[in-house]
């Protein structure tokens, strides 16, 4: 099977997989190195009205985890509808300011892009 072949093949699986879910979400941001522990600094002290807004948009069991080596940012939360509660927080002006405050810790050119991950096994 060809790498391109093999690329489809995974693409139709990932979108086809009975395994999916429209209530839990996770993804991945890139924070430079250098800026770590001032990141997770700023975590330890997230605004009352972001936290507000996160609920208010239906997020819930939100965590962030943090491969130190590489700055990885592993983010997983649930929703009742994960693509409704991610629109939802992204029109909120309480967001695109915290957005704008994180940007600086995130690798150019787009570290703070988060990167969705597919869903392709869940046991309950």
């Amino acid at each position: 099977m060809s790498a391109q072949q093999d690329s489809e093949r995974l693409r139709t699986l990932l979108s086809e997989t009975d395994q999916r879910s429209s209530t839990r979400s996770c993804f991945l941001l890139h924070i430079r190195p250098e800026r770590l522990a001032e990141y997770v600094d700023a975590h330890q002290h997230v605004w009352p009205d972001m936290r507000e807004a996160l609920s208010r948009a239906g997020w819930r069991n939100y965590s962030l985890f943090l491969e130190a080596q590489t700055g990885t940012v592993v983010g997983y939360f649930e929703s009742d509808d994960v693509d409704a509660a991610r629109t939802a927080m992204s029109a909120l002006e309480t967001n695109t300011r915290w957005q704008r405050a994180m940007a600086e810790y995130f690798l150019p050119p787009d570290g703070g892009r988060d990167q969705i991950l597919p869903q392709y096994f869940y046991l309950p």
